[in-house]
């Protein structure tokens, strides 16, 4: 130790410090971060004051292994242990109760003296606690402000899908294609380069708010991430495990991504294959047997990467996500743990990519042909006319959309655009309680606009409903957000 700080490379590496059970320090801190920055300076200092503990720096975004295993979600994050247990954690830029936590972890402190007065100031020095201290008086506290994710709004959340949705292919890094910031993100383009299709990009860099915000929009913790027509297919790890494998080449063909010759400068288009099963596979018959079998295992078969729920890719995700949606029932098989069935199922479906969709042992297709239909309603009448669901009556369709949320909002227009007063106001005090909530546009759709009114017996719009319960109107939110009831009404 001998007040050093030493940087973790590894998950493994920090089991196996903490098994030594020794006092020590984890500082999760990140390269774009002027507070993790002036923290990890307090920080080194501290580890001179303290030799006999172990000070540890692991960059959160580097090491999502790591940082997920401690809930870091914000930096800088201090955790401290001792025995091999976890005795304390601090988040936010604050020397003082750093040095303090520190010392009682270390075991160097005496009873009721505070130590950080005295290790700060025969360490750190009064620039660095300056610097420190004017950081905290911009932010208005002693946390950065910087640490704290940004609350996903419908605005943010449209600036994200629009990001995600400008190139066929996006990939979110640090720095730029020409100059990558960290290993991961050059690596990434690396792959694309050589896997020669065009890609847009966006340096993380640059904007926190897109940053944090894709963290959550996402659920994916670090940078860079690749998406494919809008899906995400993951982080480096991912991409080169793909790349490797030739399925990134399949997934870009799949998804009509053109590849770019560089011998004469075109953008080739990839020939989709068309899905049905071939005359000739040329596979065993014990493996077109066993591929039979499972095609029809069930009326609705799905066969995906991982677990409907703990889905291993996004075009999984979308797919299972989609059948939810239409309230299907629905079996699946998880094709990375099987490869002769996930190489023989290409062969036999004629289909190189995954996800795949049966219907009665037909094959329907991968993520994009599945949401097509879906978005044109010829999921719904397959669906319907292979007897797997029957058509939805009004009444059917009524109860579905008012617990397509627990918190729903029947209005004029949408939250972001109102077309009425009494909407936005309802908008307007939901949002003001932090309250999430699913809405529907009734100008959009006349059969549901008259036959909500019958069905809730409520002649007016807006009409808010909680767990599929009418709770009312504008009166009545308005009625109940002075009250201080609302949020604990539509929490129940």
């Amino acid at each position: 130790m001998g007040g050093t700080v030493r940087d973790v490379q590894s998950k493994g590496e920090l089991d196996s410090v903490i098994k030594e059970g020794s006092a020590g320090i984890l500082h999760f801190w990140a390269s774009w971060c002027e507070a993790s920055k002036q923290m990890d300076q307090v920080f080194s200092h501290l580890s001179t004051d303290f030799p006999n503990a172990h000070f540890l720096r692991i960059e959160a975004e580097e090491q999502p292994e790591i940082s997920e295993a401690y809930s870091v979600s914000a930096v800088p994050y201090f955790v401290f242990f001792k025995d091999g247990k976890t005795v304390d954690t601090l988040e936010g830029a604050d020397p003082s109760s750093l040095a303090n936590k520190v010392a009682k972890a270390a075991g160097h402190i005496t009873p009721g003296e505070p130590a950080a007065p005295a290790s700060l100031g025969m360490a750190a020095g009064p620039s660095i606690l300056e610097t420190v201290k004017e950081l905290n008086k911009q932010n208005g506290s002693s946390q950065a402000e910087i640490q704290v994710p940004p609350v996903l709004t419908d605005g943010l959340k449209k600036r994200l899908q629009q990001l995600i949705d400008s190139h066929a292919v996006m990939l979110f890094m640090k720095g730029t294609p020409e100059e990558p910031k960290c290993g991961f993100s050059r690596k990434v383009v690396q792959i694309l380069n050589e896997e020669k299709v065009k890609f847009g990009s966006f340096d993380i860099l640059l904007d926190s708010e897109v940053r944090e915000g894709l963290k959550k929009f996402s659920n994916w913790p670090t940078f860079p991430q690749l998406y494919c027509k809008g899906e995400l297919l993951g982080g480096s790890d991912i991409a080169t495990a793909m790349h490797e494998s030739g399925e990134l080449k399949e997934v870009f063909r799949d998804h009509g991504v053109g590849i770019y010759d560089s011998n004469d400068a075109k953008l080739t288009k990839p020939n989709v294959g068309q899905g049905g099963v071939s005359e000739s596979t040329g596979l065993s018959a014990a493996l077109t047997a066993r591929l039979e079998t499972l095609v029809n295992t069930s009326p609705v078969m799905l066969f995906m990467k991982g677990k409907p729920d703990e889905p291993k890719c996004g075009f999984s995700r979308k797919v299972v996500d989609i059948l939810k949606q239409e309230k299907v029932k629905f079996g699946t098989f998880d094709i990375l743990t099987d490869e002769e069935v996930r190489q023989g199922l290409k062969v036999y479906s004629n289909w190189s990519s995954y996800p795949q969709l049966y219907i009665k042992g037909e094959l329907i297709g991968g993520s994009d042909i599945v949401l097509e239909m879906q978005k044109s309603g010829e999921l719904e009448k397959v669906l319907v006319e292979k007897g797997i669901t029957g058509k939805e009556t009004l009444d059917d369709q009524l109860k579905r959309l008012t617990t397509d949320s627990p918190v729903m909002l029947f209005m004029k227009g949408t939250p972001d655009a109102p077309r009425c007063g009494f909407s936005s106001k309802v908008v307007e005090a939901l949002r003001n309680e932090g309250v999430d909530f699913g809405s529907f546009d009734i100008l959009s759709d006349e059969e549901v606009r008259q036959g909500l009114k019958a069905f809730s017996n409520w002649p007016t719009y807006p009409q808010l409903y909680y767990k599929g319960e009418l709770i009312g109107g504008c009166d009545i939110v308005m009625e109940l957000r002075n009250n201080g009831e609302l949020k604990s009404t539509l929490s129940e």
